[in-house]
């Protein structure tokens, strides 16, 4: 297994591809860091990193599950993982969803503030947005970021 510090050439997912529909690849290694995996491929004498999608710097996962799931996706079932330099992440605070919610494991608290709150949608005056119309604008803000 290569060093930490090993650096290596990337491959996309169109040349992974090929190698897996050849035959051609000797190996997948999956590689923990912090808060995330790499996949590595050896195929003839060479060891390459899945690049990130238009990129030519490797590709993260960040959920062990969908690197399974995207090599199972394009035939490759048999791999080995390298945990021992993965560190999660922690988790961020939530914030509460607005200041007057109580905490969710006060379960009966919650469920009567979710509900005023639904009520006092419902019972407000001002004009309705179009579901359509709502979606052009939350797709309009997010093309912003």
């Amino acid at each position: 297994m290569p060093s930490d510090n090993t650096i290596f050439e990337v491959i996309d997912h169109a040349s992974l591809l090929k190698l897996v529909e050849t035959g051609m690849v000797d190996s997948t290694h999956v590689i923990g860091q912090d808060d995330g995996w790499r996949i590595h491929v050896k195929y003839d004498a060479s060891e390459r990193q899945l690049a990130a999608s238009g990129s030519r710097r490797p590709r993260l996962f960040h959920h062990l599950e969908a690197l399974a799931d995207y090599l199972k996706s394009i035939g490759i079932v048999h791999f080995d993982v390298n945990a021992l330099e993965y560190r999660r992440a922690p988790a961020p605070m939530r914030e509460p969803v607005s200041a007057g919610a109580p905490r969710e494991d006060d379960e009966a608290a919650y469920t009567r503030w979710l509900k005023a709150e639904i009520q006092e949608a419902l019972d407000d005056p001002s004009p309705s947005i179009p579901h359509a119309e709502a979606m052009r604008q939350i797709r309009a803000a997010i093309k912003q970021k």
